[in-house]
């Protein structure tokens, strides 16, 4: 069983590169500058690493050399039943793909978020992404075809 281990704020310089690794796979238009992907990655990771319950992020596999991480957003759901996490980013280091790890840590994630008094965990992925969809659909995450989401930018 991957271990999945809360992260703290001492765990921001390991996760760092994992979110860049994140970004640089995902992203297929022109690279940001990475010092300021980088201070955006820290400005939004360190308030959940310091206890914020807005969120959480988990390490995933030994907490001193993780191969992965996986970052929740908590929030409130009536049609739910109450409180929701949201799967906002997870990334497995690609060395380590395909040994069954993603299904590891999404199988330990509801019995964890159940047992803390979470309904519900929801996931986004690109339209395209079947290799993602596919991965969440094992997990017995379902779609929601009735439901599109709109999001509307405060900030830049």
């Amino acid at each position: 069983m991957t271990a999945l281990t809360l992260a703290r704020e001492g765990d921001l310089d390991r996760l760092l590169p994992m979110v860049a690794a994140r970004r640089a796979e995902a992203d297929a238009g022109p690279a940001p500058d990475p010092a300021a992907a980088a201070e955006t990655a820290r400005a939004a990771l360190l308030p959940l690493l310091e206890g914020s319950p807005h969120g959480a992020v988990y390490l995933v596999g030994p907490a001193r050399a993780p191969i992965g991480y996986v970052v929740l957003s908590f929030g409130w759901s009536v049609a739910a039943g109450g409180l929701t996490a949201r799967i906002e980013e997870m990334h497995i280091r690609r060395a380590v793909r395909g040994r069954g790890i993603g299904s590891e840590v999404l199988g330990s994630l509801p019995r964890a978020l159940g047992a803390a008094g979470l309904c519900a965990i929801e996931v986004e992925t690109g339209r395209e992404d079947a290799r993602a969809r596919a991965l969440f659909t094992r997990q017995r995450f379902a779609p929601r075809e009735d439901r599109i989401t709109l999001r509307r930018a405060l900030r830049g």
